[in-house]
């Protein structure tokens, strides 16, 4: 058994290369410059526009953005309360953590270069999310790559069949990313920390051949996932709409005084990160240089990780949204990586260079520094033990709104392939598959479900550069209409004729 699971893990760490390294970082970036620049720098050109739009509208009274127009759908914020809650995890921590130790502060520069062009490649995904969204049998919204891919891409000359099989390849190995990244892995994190933080007494207590705090946390998280999973995306959508904002601002505050507290050392931080972009030299021979290769690739994959800009799996939440207008959830998608990466990872970025861990002259980690507990280590220097309990907690937040999240993403995935009744039975199956997270002990699972994320960025992105021209046209529309003004342009907002009849109908008589 030791030798299969050696052989499947050598297999993986190949393929994983592969798809990542070799292709999809490359895939990725290109991605992201191909429809910045198609749509004009969007992100920076209409940054008011968008941000305005966005969570500028949200504390309006009766903003559109917050309101629900009827009980198939979710409003805007509600979406990007879910999309956040699945991209916002362990990534946001442990990731950044990660890709500092191994690539040093300069991962954090291209980790906000991934981030700027993953704005548009976020953006155009959910424009065609909701371009070419359709309606299931229970009067329910239904989007995602898997959409763009059958209905684009297979609408193109000679392409209708490689369209279904992308469209088809996607889902799959979205249900399989689902059970690892987004079920066991974030459970496995949550347990671990919850049994270091508070059970750390208890770890010879045994039942079953299990530590009995990890059948306990697991069945806890098993119940309580259950009653919000099973209601499906309504209740999903108000927990997060609820619990995101409460918790991301609440990390946000926490570094924040991390940061004050080593607010000396601020200038000689952000200094690390623009120094050491370009990789470390060996310092007098004393010292293991990073090549710039490292230091990229840690910086572009963690971003990602983190965003998850291009993987194809938030728009799945994003076209469930009661706009009409495909650009308006994309500037949602702009948003929602800016907060992600811009704001969480850099604040967690901040908290690692302040740990001491890191030398800010050298740019190299510490020997014998653990990146899985520095987070918690840089709160501890400044909050004692309450720091550490603190980070644990965070992490128990972010990780367990990532398995909503996901338990979205997989139900959406099912349907697609086998029918709106495969739902219910793939949320009980993920429901249950909680306490094998809570039980695991190897790493395995996470590294094979990382492999089928970057699997299922492939068609993804095969679908939007295909598209892209379509991107590009309906931002010139809603450019010319909304933000010039120009009322002869007729809107584009569906592919398929009776929706865009029916949302021309709703938008005009919203505008009476």
């Amino acid at each position: 058994m030791q030798e299969f699971f050696k052989s499947l893990t050598e297999i993986n760490d190949a393929v994983n290369s592969f798809v990542w390294v070799k292709i999809g970082l490359v895939l990725l970036l290109g991605t992201g410059i191909l429809m910045t620049v198609l749509t004009k720098f969007f992100q920076v050109s209409h940054l008011k526009h968008w941000w305005k739009s966005t969570i500028g509208s949200v504390f309006k009274k009766g903003s559109a953005a917050k309101r629900k127009t009827d009980k198939k759908s979710i409003s805007q914020f509600q979406a990007l309360c879910t999309a956040l809650a699945a991209t916002i995890g362990t990534g946001n921590i442990a990731g950044v953590s990660a890709a500092i130790v191994v690539g040093g502060p300069g991962a954090v520069f291209w980790m906000w270069i991934a981030a700027f062009f993953g704005m548009m490649t976020n953006y155009s995904e959910n424009v065609l999310g909701i371009f070419y969204r359709r309606k299931n049998q229970k009067g329910e919204w239904c989007g995602g790559p898997m959409y763009y891919l059958q209905d684009g891409l297979g609408s193109k000359k000679h392409c209708k069949g490689l369209g279904k099989i992308l469209a088809v390849i996607f889902s799959l190995f979205a249900i399989l990313a689902s059970f690892g990244i987004g079920n066991m892995g974030q459970i496995n994190k949550i347990t671990l920390n919850i049994q270091s933080a508070f059970f750390s007494s208890a770890d010879g207590v045994k039942i079953f051949g299990f530590p009995v705090a990890a059948v306990v946390i697991g069945a806890v998280l098993m119940v309580v996932a259950a009653l919000i999973i099973l209601g499906g995306l309504q209740r999903i959508a108000a927990v997060a709409e609820r619990v995101v904002p409460f918790m991301a601002v609440l990390y946000i505050i926490g570094c924040i005084v991390v940061f004050c507290v080593h607010i000396q050392n601020v200038g000689a931080m952000f200094a690390a990160i623009f120094k050491f972009a370009f990789g470390i030299k060996a310092v007098g021979g004393a010292a293991t240089g990073i090549l710039i290769k490292t230091v990229i690739t840690q910086g572009f994959k963690r971003g990602v990780f983190s965003n998850e800009a291009g993987l194809g799996s938030s728009v799945m939440v994003h076209s469930s949204s009661n706009t009409r207008e495909p650009v308006m959830q994309g500037m949602w998608g702009i948003f929602e990586v800016f907060f992600d990466t811009f704001i969480v990872c850099t604040m967690t970025a901040i908290v690692v260079l302040s740990s001491g861990a890191i030398d800010l002259n050298t740019g190299l980690a510490a020997e014998g520094t653990n990146d899985a507990t520095l987070v918690a280590q840089a709160f501890g220097n400044v909050f004692g033990k309450g720091g550490e309990i603190f980070v644990a907690l965070a992490i128990l937040l972010f990780a367990f709104t990532t398995v909503l999240g996901w338990s979205q993403y997989g139900t959406i995935a099912a349907g697609y392939l086998f029918g709106a009744k495969a739902s219910i039975v793939y949320r009980v199956i993920f429901v249950l598959m909680i306490m094998s997270g809570a039980l695991m002990t190897s790493s395995l699972a996470w590294d094979i479900s990382d492999t089928f994320n970057g699997l299922m960025m492939i068609p993804n992105l095969i679908g939007v550069i295909a598209l892209c021209p379509l991107v590009a046209r309906i931002t010139k529309n809603y450019v010319s209409r909304k933000i010039k003004g120009d009322g002869t342009e007729k809107a584009l907002l569906s592919y398929h004729a009776d929706i865009q009849a029916e949302s021309e109908a709703i938008i005009a008589a919203e505008s009476e």
